[in-house]
């Protein structure tokens, strides 16, 4: 479903001088969050872009009605401890301490942390120590955030 409400939202975000970081569609019992992250280009996001781009999507959210059953939308700004959601944003956040989630388990566990060091076709080069380098495979990695350096 992100894939399509990409497609929709992008052009929608844009024309408001935004970027779209990504989206999350989270179920919650009976209802559920859809959650737009929203970035500014070359600048940062405040409320009042938070507030525009929430109407801009809730008003095209209802005539085109893409989002089975209840849901609470919510837009916000990706914060400094982002999520990466695209191998883009992992080339943008080369140099950065990130927090890596995978689907199943490297050398018996599923969560590293290091300096991404960029990326290698489409594997992660995640820095864990002075010298070692593992390469995580995008498609095996569920979850990765930015460590803000504060």
């Amino acid at each position: 479903m992100e894939g399509s409400l990409k497609e929709l939202f992008e052009p929608v975000v844009e024309a408001l001088g935004c970027r779209l970081w990504g989206i999350e569609h989270m179920s919650q019992g009976r209802g559920a969050t859809l959650k737009v992250y929203i970035d500014g280009e070359g600048r940062n996001v405040d409320v009042e872009d938070c507030a525009r781009v929430s109407r801009q999507l809730s008003s095209l959210l209802d005539v085109e009605d893409v989002v089975p059953g209840k849901y609470i939308l919510e837009v916000s700004s990706p914060g400094l401890d982002r999520r990466l959601f695209t191998r883009d944003q992992f080339v943008e956040c080369a140099g950065e301490n990130i927090r890596i989630s995978l689907r199943k388990p490297y050398e018996g566990q599923t969560k590293f942390k290091g300096l991404l060091a960029g990326l290698e076709g489409d594997e992660v080069i995640l820095q864990t120590g002075e010298e070692k380098q593992i390469l995580f495979p995008l498609e095996q990695i569920d979850k990765a955030n930015v460590v803000p350096n504060i």
